[in-house]
């Protein structure tokens, strides 16, 4: 792929202009709605933005066709049970493996990428404390400090390097969240501070991005306004009323559709559901109580079932790339080592404890069905995504690159090497989509490298211990 050129300051203005003049908000009452964007009325905004390309400049997280590049990366813990998880065969004649079953209808959508490594997650001369490592390392593939103290260090995270650059053409410039506790210090995992175990983004190599794990937290950050006493505010209105956000733009929402055409009248209706019917799901979980307080280590509100919380912040996560507030996102379902249990699916025994197996046959199943759960809802993700129409026709899915996988390979051993990793998403038609490759003992952070080509960001010449890009993707 060939190197994006630098962009002006002017294309910079221009394109930021593109998306903030976009008419994409419903207002009410102290709420501002994000709405997907319309083909009726985005169609010379594409011709613009396509505009600084003649000049030899890319748009900033664009596709070819204008429509928006999208970047998320979602993180599984204790590595996978390695027999169910490669698939046979080899390029596009490959057979999924029995844990990405669940992805069968997407599979000409995604690519499974093996012979990617972590070196700096192996133990070298800092001892035990993998999964500390395998967390920190995964998007930064830097070797993180052994410390559980204030002076943590490790690299500055793929996702922030591109929203660093891209960011501003959106609400926000990225979107981290959880599912998991949030912990900014005090030891973990073997003499490493809990930063590192709990966080999967860096805005430096001492600043981590702390994940949201509370969907009402995200729900109002997406469509609340002001600060967060307003957002506040905002909230205990409408509980007082026992009212929809909907209702609060429900007269903007009536000009809108009579300036829309049929299908965007559609796209909007449908929209508009998928709104409210989350927004009945964080009800239910919270019972409509307080809003959390975005300060507490443990907000209330978490959905008691794990695979519901999991759901809410996929959708979420999608909402925020269907109404294009952010083209940059992480999701942590779970800081590696974590000892969960699964009940819901019959499996009493933590996570953690699972993945020590020692080829204990009951474990091994275990393990096998625990990675087929995580798949179950990653897969329910991809389908939404690949439902939604984006502006140029294609799916979002189609305009993405969703990264999926772990820093622990097998966990029994605690391996970093030939690590789980899914490519989902056509990049906008530059990713090689439909196949399973082995690209043979690569650096992980070279398909970073590739990654942040396609968002269209130049002078990145290295991420953590890269040594080139991985050009086959």
């Amino acid at each position: 792929m060939k190197k994006q050129p630098s962009i002006s300051q002017s294309d910079l203005a221009l394109q930021r202009h593109l998306t903030l003049s976009r008419r994409n908000f419903l207002r009410g009452m102290g709420v501002t709605m994000a709405l997907p964007m319309f083909e009726s009325s985005i169609t010379g905004a594409l011709r613009a933005a396509t505009a600084p390309m003649a000049k030899g400049a890319a748009p900033l997280a664009t596709t070819a066709s204008g429509a928006p590049l999208r970047m998320a990366f979602v993180y599984i813990p204790n590595g996978v049970h390695q027999e169910n998880w490669w698939p046979t065969g080899e390029g596009s004649a490959f057979q999924l493996g029995k844990t990405m079953e669940p992805l069968a209808p997407l599979k000409s959508s995604l690519q499974v990428l093996g012979g990617l490594d972590h070196q700096n997650a192996k133990a070298g001369n800092d001892g035990a404390g993998d999964h500390a490592r395998a967390n920190a390392t995964f998007l930064t593939g830097a070797r993180a400090r052994k410390t559980d103290s204030a002076d943590i260090h490790v690299g500055v995270s793929v996702d922030q390097v591109a929203a660093q650059r891209v960011g501003h053409v959106t609400r926000f410039s990225s979107l981290e969240l959880s599912c998991d506790s949030v912990r900014k210090s005090g030891r973990c995992d073997s003499g490493y501070s809990c930063a590192y175990q709990y966080n999967l983004s860096w805005r430096s190599p001492s600043v981590p991005m702390a994940p949201e794990p509370n969907p009402r937290l995200v729900f109002e950050r997406l469509f609340g306004s002001g600060t967060g006493a307003e957002r506040q505010k905002n909230f205990q209105q409408r509980q007082a009323t026992q009212k929809s956000l909907l209702d609060f733009v429900m007269e903007d929402t009536k000009a809108l559709q009579r300036d829309l055409g049929h299908h965007d009248r559609a796209k909007l209706d449908e929209y508009l559901t998928g709104v409210r019917e989350i927004e009945q799901r964080i009800q239910r979980a919270e019972g409509f109580g307080e809003l959390p307080d975005p300060k507490s280590d443990t907000p209330v509100g978490i959905p008691a079932n794990y695979g519901d919380h999991m759901d809410i912040m996929f959708d979420l996560l999608a909402m925020s790339f269907e109404t294009d507030s952010t083209r940059v996102a992480t999701l942590l379902l779970a800081g590696d080592g974590s000892n969960r249990n699964f009940n819901q699916i019959g499996i009493a025994e933590g996570h953690h404890y699972c993945s020590h197996h020692r080829n204990d046959k009951d474990l091994v199943d275990k393990i096998g069905r625990i990675d087929r759960y995580y798949m179950d809802h990653f897969a329910k993700f991809l389908k939404r995504l690949d439902a939604k129409k984006d502006i140029d026709g294609q799916s979002i899915l189609h305009n993405s690159m969703i990264v999926y996988g772990g820093g622990n390979s097998d966990g029994n051993r605690h391996t970093h090497d030939n690590l789980p990793v899914i490519l989902a998403g056509a990049g906008g038609g530059t990713l090689n989509a439909g196949r399973y490759a082995q690209l043979g003992g690569k650096p992980m952070s070279n398909l970073f490298l590739s990654m942040t080509d396609r968002m269209g960001v130049s002078g990145v010449e290295r991420i953590g211990d890269s040594s080139g890009r991985v050009t086959a993707v």
